[in-house]
């Protein structure tokens, strides 16, 4: 098990490393290494590119799939739902939401007396407050529906309406505000520069750190609600906290990189076929290693071509969409 934990890491370092040095503009390898090193390359053009995209982009990937993958862990152990992910509850669908009014109602700009926003600024901040209103309305839910299947339905039916508001500005918005939107929907990890980096880092690294220590209780929830009850756990309080910290790695992802698609959904179970265990203290650790391995090969596979970069959501859906149709042909085998 150790082994395997080990061999994931190694391979997150290796494609870290990868993303480094291969991209849609070529750098020589010697170039690269010597930048790493502290050095001043000959082209300014290439400083500029390894420091302030292959870095930053690399780093936004990685810690965006460990939070993505750990999100979807949790939601999986939470409702005994194999399909389960951070889209499930429509904290993506909140975060679309924020955006879509700000992009397409208020046009990119919001001003309020001496207070204004705008751009990318504007995007995050209102894909933060969508993502948590979603997230609150879904905490109070859960302390009225002892169900954790009620509350899955009333995320889904959230979601819904957040899609339902979002055609509706679509349809009356103009040509440039639905591309912006459409373009921002795509995902990307490019939009996480260095001066954005400290806040998106933070932001996950506290959702990261949360679920790593709840990993007694999500093994106590696989026993069943009332059994973990019975052995002196807070069932409820314990599902609120979870989803906070689903809600945090979701909203903090989402608001950064747009809604990034399967990485949630597949990457569990590509953990627990790699480990065979059901254990979260190796489980965790394997889901997020191999999150991190997954964003980081999608970034890489985004720039192969020379001319253009591909958006992740092309991508992701290309790796993680066959996970889940071997997940539902399993359970209608078992």
């Amino acid at each position: 098990m150790i082994r395997r934990l080990l061999l994931m890491a190694l391979a997150m370092i290796l494609l870290f490393v990868a993303n480094l040095y291969y991209g849609s503009v070529a750098i020589p390898a010697e170039a690269v290494t010597h930048m790493l090193c502290g050095g001043v390359a000959e082209h300014s053009a290439w400083m500029y590119i390894l420091w302030e995209n292959r870095v930053p982009q690399a780093v936004t990937a990685m810690l965006c799939g460990t939070g993505l993958a750990a999100a979807g862990l949790m939601l999986q152990t939470i409702f005994r739902n194999p399909l389960a992910g951070p889209s499930i509850l429509g904290i993506d669908g909140g975060a679309n939401l924020g955006v879509a009014i700000a992009m397409l109602l208020l046009g990119g700009q919001f001003a309020a007396g001496s207070f204004s926003l705008s751009g990318f600024v504007l995007v995050i901040v209102s894909a933060m407050i969508g993502a948590w209103a979603v997230m609150l309305l879904l905490m109070l839910f859960s302390r009225w529906l002892r169900s954790n299947t009620m509350l899955l339905i009333v995320g889904v039916m959230v979601g819904y309406l957040t899609s339902s508001a979002i055609s509706l500005l679509n349809y009356g918005a103009t040509e440039e505000g639905v591309r912006s939107f459409m373009v921002w929907g795509l995902g990307s990890f490019a939009n996480v520069t260095a001066d954005r980096m400290p806040t998106f880092a933070v932001t996950m690294a506290v959702g990261i750190c949360g679920a790593l220590l709840l990993l007694k209780p999500l093994n106590l929830l696989l026993l069943g609600e009332r059994y973990a009850a019975n052995l002196g756990l807070n069932v409820q309080h314990t599902r609120t906290l979870l989803l906070g910290i689903t809600g945090l790695l979701t909203a903090g992802s989402t608001a950064f990189c747009g809604p990034i698609a399967f990485i949630g959904l597949a990457v569990p179970h590509l953990a627990r076929l790699a480990l065979g265990t059901a254990d979260h203290h190796t489980l965790m650790p394997a889901t997020m290693l191999m999150g991190a391995n997954l964003a980081l090969l999608c970034n890489l596979i985004s720039t192969l071509p020379a001319t253009v970069v591909i958006p992740i959501n092309v991508i992701t859906p290309v790796l993680g969409a066959p996970v889940v149709i071997w997940v539902i042909v399993n359970m209608q085998r078992s």
